[in-house]
């Protein structure tokens, strides 16, 4: 049976009053996943797909971990950087363009990734995908005023 809170979830997701509650959401997602090991998210209890990225801070050198809504797309984990409609990119985009080379977590087992930024024809027809799985990437685009970065993770061996 498919989870109900999964249509739920998408229909939250175009509202703009959601992004006003971006801040306790984030704050209630890290509390979960540290208390469930990573293996619980606001997003997943939604039915959702949704990781752990940990990437390497560009400037600190230190590991940043956020987490996040992904699309499953041919073996690949697809993030747009949409920072719930906030006018610049989120930290994570200006990490992975520094260094491609970051770890997944799903459900607390972690997968060596390596990102691509998305463009030009290849973004339009990801675009196109990503909006009929999560419809609110239109709105978060208009009020961010931006053109959300797309990010594929290709797993990797070490």
């Amino acid at each position: 049976m498919a989870n109900p809170l999964t249509v739920l979830a998408r229909a939250l997701g175009t509202k703009p009053w959601l992004m006003g509650l971006a801040g306790g959401i984030i704050w209630v997602d890290k509390k979960l996943h540290r208390l469930f090991k990573g293996k619980v998210s606001l997003v997943a209890l939604a039915g959702l797909p949704s990781l752990r990225l940990t990437t390497i801070g560009r400037k600190s050198g230190l590991p940043r971990g956020t987490n996040l809504l992904y699309f499953p797309h041919e073996g690949d984990f697809v993030l747009v950087g949409s920072n719930w409609g906030r006018p610049a990119d989120p930290a994570w985009t200006y990490n992975l363009r520094s260094k491609p080379e970051a770890v997944v977590a799903l459900a607390g087992k972690e997968i060596p990734v390596l990102a691509r930024e998305l463009l030009g024809d290849e973004y339009d027809a990801m675009w196109t995908l990503l909006l009929a799985f999560w419809p609110g990437y239109s709105m978060e685009e208009k009020a961010a005023r931006r053109v959300l970065p797309i990010f594929a993770l290709k797993p990797t061996t070490r």
